[in-house]
């Protein structure tokens, strides 16, 4: 690492010493608490304590999920992560140092301890944007409005579904009007014979289609589930449009 981040990550230690937050007791054994690949092509990883071990969990996901996927950057979420651990705090940076993927970090007012540090030396130095609702631990370059309600919700789970009314649920299935069994134009002569106005003489016929049962429903194609955390679909999305940029900037 450069002289520049080693000076700017001693200022954010002395910050952190200054006010401390206790961090509670590890209960999972793991610091690293999610790693995934969203959107095809962005890793997430979610820290949940910055502790010795976790410059090796990182290391180890991203071997495995670089394997199989194209890595276009990574979503660092340090959201109501802590620690105590400076030391480990600076070898994870060590990691990000690389202006070669872009690196979106994650932050909240319940990042504590030395996660604050990670995030703060990852800024100072550079190595990527600082995402989050307000007040937050480390300011963010983009803040995001967000209730502390959705952000609980949207944290456990980046998918849910907004509150929808009925007609709303309806559109998104194209299923307003049930199915409506259209009589054949065989069966309208029958029926006009039976009624007795058969000495109209004929109506002109097409070929006969028996119609007994409705047509198979259409088989739509799955949908992807959207991304409704407002702070990681932003820096998803910051990370996806790089990737695009650079495909045609290399």
């Amino acid at each position: 690492m450069t002289r520049h981040f080693f000076s700017h990550f001693g200022l954010a230690l002395v910050g952190l010493l200054a006010a401390r937050v206790p961090s509670p007791a590890d209960t999972t054994g793991l610091a690293l608490a999610k790693s995934e690949v969203l959107e095809s092509n962005v890793l997430y990883l979610r820290v949940s304590h910055v502790a010795a071990g976790l410059p090796d969990e990182i290391s180890a996901a991203n071997r495995v999920l670089a394997a199989t996927n194209t890595i276009a950057g990574t979503v660092l979420d340090l959201r109501f992560a802590d620690g105590d651990d400076p030391e480990a705090a600076a070898a994870t940076a060590s990691l990000f140092i690389d202006p070669k993927r872009p690196l979106a970090i994650l932050v909240n007012n319940g990042t504590h301890g030395a996660a604050v540090i990670l995030a703060a030396a990852l800024r100072e130095a550079r190595a990527g944007l600082v995402f989050g609702s307000v007040p937050a631990a480390v300011k963010p370059d983009i803040a995001v409005e967000e209730t502390p309600a959705d952000e609980k919700k949207f944290f456990k789970n980046p998918y849910a579904e907004p509150a929808t009314n009925e007609v709303a649920a309806l559109a998104g299935t194209n299923n307003f009007l049930p199915w409506v069994d259209h009589t054949s134009e065989a069966d309208l002569v029958r029926a006009k014979i039976k009624d007795g106005d058969e000495d109209e003489g004929p109506l002109p016929l097409g070929p006969v289609r028996p119609f007994s049962s409705p047509p198979p429903p259409y088989a739509a194609e799955p949908q992807k589930p959207a991304i409704r955390d407002p702070v990681l679909a932003r820096a998803v999305d910051l990370i996806k449009g790089l990737a695009i940029v650079r495909e045609v900037h290399p």
